[in-house]
């Protein structure tokens, strides 16, 4: 269509008589038979007054051909190119604007005609163009035939998908009731062997208090007549509860709850919580005896470090000087090691097993397990049909909203649904993935900033599908969200071929596609070999 364009001017380029710097399209407003009217008809003038290099019209239409009308316009015939209109500020200023140096007719300036190498140039650029508009509308025909082909596979594997998802679904249900049966007698062995293990744990403990209890209570009672004295509980000063140090009369005695002395059983139900953390024994801690629920819960004798032997003077002040310095904790436990086996010491706390010991629940019994491995074998079918269920909607999503989109007329871009092309630049690298994301980051290394998600076709009326629109990027600081404007061009390839940001925050990027070229116009024989338009 350009080619029958620029051939139409060689068909007016004939000797029409009119005046410099006139189009042929406009000669007949120049008659020199009649006065000449201005062509926004604001006067008329002798016609002897057109190019006298005076401006007489308010448009300047009666100087086309001279420097006078600064509003003016001179035709540039260009035989063999384009005509061009110039401005008549334009005319004999010593440049040749026109290709064929019309408007430097009295500078005395010499033009080279240049009219006919640029027509030859504008055909060769056009005749590629051609080519590529061929060849792009030929791939774009293959390219709607295969969205054709694909959109029926998709429409079939669609209701394939549909079908099976009745099934599964049955199937999930039914794997669903298996799992929740397995589960009971699984969940039901389980709490009966925790139980089991906290009611030993529970025994366990109590009875090593009960131990630690009769040991204290060995201690106290120093008569051997099996109770424990207000005297004999004063011996313990640690057990002072007014803070003054000393364990009174009256203080021993309400800690007897009243009693003046009490035997081993009231001892522990009355007593022993009250001062079991106060209290200090007077053997080591290593002396108890270890819990029979928990075998080796005491550590082995070996591994206690060795009695020292008595200090002497010279140890004695030096260790006195060092316990000024350290605190409570540190002290009692230099005392264990230094002071004679009369000294009291702290009763130890309950020993703590390790967690491979007591606070670790023991191995499920063989029947719990069973229980246990038939559960999870439920559990396994049951979360593996789900994970099936879960893909297959997810699938079918995915080809109802494929196949429901609007890929142009005739589907010629659907083949860009699930593509991305890259524009390296020097300072990013653009990602465009057509229907879903455009993106930028830097060249260097970081992470990508969104230049907004698909819009919708953004072209005018007529041209609806020329154009893509991505909005609500990233927000620009103190900005909008970023978006881009996609051009599409007609291209034997795809391919990004620009981007840029004319405005702040928006993008405007160019894409070649094939599917973006319209039917050529029919070719038609040429006869002859002309060079000239």
């Amino acid at each position: 269509m350009l080619l029958l364009l620029l051939l139409l001017p060689t068909c007016w380029a004939v000797e029409v008589k009119r005046p410099r710097g006139v189009s042929l399209t406009n000669h007949h407003f120049y008659d020199e038979s009649k006065p000449f009217t201005c062509l926004d008809g604001s006067a008329s003038i002798p016609f002897d007054q057109v190019n006298d290099d005076y401006c007489d019209c308010k448009d300047g239409s009666d100087e086309p051909g001279t420097a006078a009308c600064p509003n003016g316009s001179f035709h540039c015939t260009n035989t063999g190119y384009k005509a061009l209109y110039i401005s008549s500020r334009w005319v004999n200023d010593g440049v040749c604007d026109c290709c064929d140096g019309t408007d430097e007719y009295n500078s005395g300036i010499v033009c080279e005609n240049t009219c006919k190498e640029k027509g030859r140039k504008e055909r060769e650029t056009l005749q590629q163009m051609a080519e590529v508009t061929r060849e792009g509308f030929r791939l774009k025909k293959i390219l709607i035939e295969d969205w054709k082909k694909a959109r029926e596979e998709k429409q079939k594997k669609l209701i394939e998908l549909q079908a099976g998802k009745k099934s599964l679904e049955d199937q999930v249900e039914v794997l669903r009731t298996l799992k929740e049966e397995a589960e009971k007698p699984e969940e039901a062995a389980k709490e009966q062997h925790r139980r089991l293990w906290e009611e030993q744990q529970a025994t366990s403990k109590e009875q090593r208090e009960r131990e630690l209890a009769a040991s204290a209570f060995q201690e106290l009672d120093d008569d051997m007549d099996g109770t424990v004295s207000v005297a004999e509980l004063q011996t313990h000063p640690e057990l002072d509860t007014d803070g003054d140090g000393a364990l009174s009369e009256g203080e021993a005695q309400t800690l007897l709850g009243g009693d003046t002395q009490m035997d081993a059983a009231f001892f522990y139900d009355r007593i022993w919580a009250a001062i079991r953390d106060k209290y200090r024994s007077e053997v080591l801690p290593t002396e108890y005896p270890p819990s029979p629920p928990a075998p080796d819960v005491m550590e082995p004798k070996e591994e206690q470090p060795p009695m020292p032997s008595p200090p002497t003077e010279e140890e004695d002040e030096d260790e006195e000087d060092e316990e000024t310095e350290e605190d409570e904790d540190e002290e009692d436990e230099d005392s264990q090691g230094e002071q004679p086996k009369d000294t009291a010491a702290p009763v130890p706390a309950p020993q703590t097993a390790s967690p491979t010991e007591e606070d670790r629940m023991p191995p499920y019994d063989e029947q719990t397990q069973a229980f246990i491995n038939a559960a999870q074998e439920a559990r396994n079918k049951f979360e593996e049909a789900e994970r099936s269920l879960k893909d297959m909607e997810e699938s079918i999503r995915n080809l109802e909203q494929e196949i429901s989109f609007d890929f142009g007329p005739n589907g010629e871009f659907a083949y860009l649904y699930s593509q991305c092309y890259e524009l390296t630049t020097n300072e990013y690298i653009y990602r465009l993935c057509p229907f879903k994301l455009v993106s930028q980051k830097p060249k260097l290394g970081g992470s990508p900033t969104s230049l907004g998600t698909w819009g919708s076709w953004a072209g005018p009326d007529h041209d609806k599908f020329s154009a893509m629109k991505y909005e609500q990027g990233t927000g620009c600081w103190q900005g909008p969200n970023r978006s881009t404007t996609v051009r599409l061009l007609c291209g034997k390839e795809t391919v990004v071929t620009s981007t840029t940001e004319p405005s702040r925050c928006e993008y405007l990027m160019e894409l070649m596609t094939p599917a973006a070229c319209p039917e050529p116009p029919p070719e038609y024989p040429v006869e002859g070999d002309h060079d000239e338009l």
